[in-house]
């Protein structure tokens, strides 16, 4: 077992990997940028290290100070979290030639199902339905013209090399394709350094399935069940749940055996999960993979009873997967990510938390790197909480979290938690007739 993690992220993540590692007896090293010398994760580490001014590039992607950290403090393996660098192949490698741990997948899987193309193409020969289109990056306009006619608008262009929405265009009309085209290709080229864009069959109102995996060095695979991540605006997750409304135990058998089947193909170790887009018909297709912790990953263990996080750096040390497969899910979560924004106009909104008073009670649970006094600084993603609940059932966890965000009280910056009550009162959500066009039905009052 590790003795000692570096953590190369920030906010509340970091602060669930300290968590995680001060139950396992395993001491902690918090990296930092100048503005997040104030952050829980750094107070509450055993050791920290300041890497660099605010812009990522300078402290949180900088591959060099970070491991010059971990070699100053003596680590000997670094928690990556979610973003910044925790599917970044290089890294991963890099850290394996300076012999500190990685708790992760190996490098390897990364580079490939971090290539949205390939990931496509493997999903394909694992047996796993996957929407027509593209089989590999598309060389020009006139290509992508070509095959759209074929598969029949609208259609969706993706960057290969990317997600969160950026790099991605919705194409109605043959008449639009080439612009949105380059529009998808320029934005991909400076948000991932690649402008390689591949084309899907746009379905008009699916649901966003994930399924979370694990797997160990030992060949041992399973799913946890699924999360519905269908409320979403500009592809970015608001609200998550499990399990979801949906599914019947039929279907979720089937899309957990495609998972595994393709965790099993590539030989995945650790955690992960597979993402879907499920039809109206029941039709389910492969979207992505993401190589790393979740963001939501909560909800699973408030549902599936297990401490993912720790399952990490077990697995990653070399333990074999001790969770069973089979787990069947006892009750339902629901999380709601509280974001620093504009409700409304959905601008961000940094500033000091002159109050912060988060709720409690039976079945609720808090991950967040905020309290009455901190600053949210501008230079990062604006997620200050997230709030999640766990009750026997779907309508009883809507009523514990619309309990939970009234009493949610956060002053000094505006918040999403009126965003979130709207939602959760919304007689479509409170139904369970969800999809990834949620919002915008929302907005246009249908």
């Amino acid at each position: 077992m590790f003795k000692k993690i570096l953590i190369a992220n920030r906010g509340e993540i970091a602060l669930r990997v300290i968590q995680a590692a001060r139950e396992l007896g395993i001491q902690t090293v918090a990296v930092h940028s100048t503005v997040d010398r104030e952050s829980l994760h750094v107070l509450y580490a055993d050791q920290e290290v300041c890497i660099g001014p605010p812009p990522s590039p300078q402290s949180y992607l900088n591959i060099s100070s970070i491991i010059a950290a971990a070699e100053i403090t003596g680590a000997d393996a670094v928690h990556p979290g979610y973003g910044f660098l925790a599917e970044n192949a290089h890294f991963a490698e890099v850290l394996q030639e300076c012999s500190i741990g990685w708790i992760g997948p190996k490098a390897e899987t990364i580079r490939l199902m971090g290539d949205k193309a390939k990931a496509r193409q493997t999903a394909a020969e694992s047996g796993v339905p996957v929407l027509p289109g593209s089989k590999d990056p598309l060389p020009d306009a006139a290509a992508a013209a070509e095959l759209a006619a074929q598969v029949g608008y609208p259609v969706i262009l993706k960057a290969s090399a990317g997600g969160g929405g950026r790099g991605m265009r919705i194409v109605q009309s043959a008449e639009s394709l080439a612009s949105q085209y380059n529009t998808a290709r320029n934005e991909a080229e400076k948000a991932f350094g690649d402008g390689s864009v591949y084309l899907e069959k746009y379905l008009v109102r699916p649901r966003h399935i994930e399924f979370q995996v694990f797997g160990d060095r030992h060949g041992h695979v399973i799913h946890l069940g699924e999360r519905e991540c269908s409320i979403q605006r500009r592809h970015q997750k608001l609200i998550e749940e499990s399990p979801s409304p949906a599914l019947t135990p039929e279907l979720r058998a089937r899309m957990g055996e495609a998972a595994v089947a393709l965790c099993r193909r590539v030989g995945y170790e650790n955690a992960g999960t597979i993402e879907f887009l499920l039809d109206q018909d029941g039709s389910f297709y492969f979207m992505e993979m993401n190589t790393r912790i979740q963001v939501e990953h909560p909800v699973t263990e408030m549902v599936m009873g297990v401490d993912l996080v720790k399952a990490q750096i077990r697995v990653a040390a070399g333990e074999a997967l001790d969770m069973p497969s089979g787990l069947a899910p006892r009750g339902h979560a629901i999380e709601c990510r509280i974001n620093a924004e504009d409700p409304e106009k959905f601008t961000p909104s940094p500033g000091r938390l002159t109050t912060f008073h988060p709720p409690g009670g039976p079945g609720v649970r808090l991950d967040t790197h905020a309290y009455e006094g901190y600053v949210i600084p501008p230079n990062y993603d604006s997620l200050v909480a997230k709030l999640i609940v766990h009750d026997r059932s779907r309508a009883e966890a809507i009523a514990r979290m619309q309990r939970a965000l009234d009493l949610f009280v956060v002053e000094g910056i505006k918040t999403t938690i009126p965003l979130h009550q709207k939602i959760l009162h919304h007689p479509k959500f409170r139904s369970g007739d969800l999809s990834t066009r949620f919002m915008e039905e929302l907005a246009s009052g249908s």
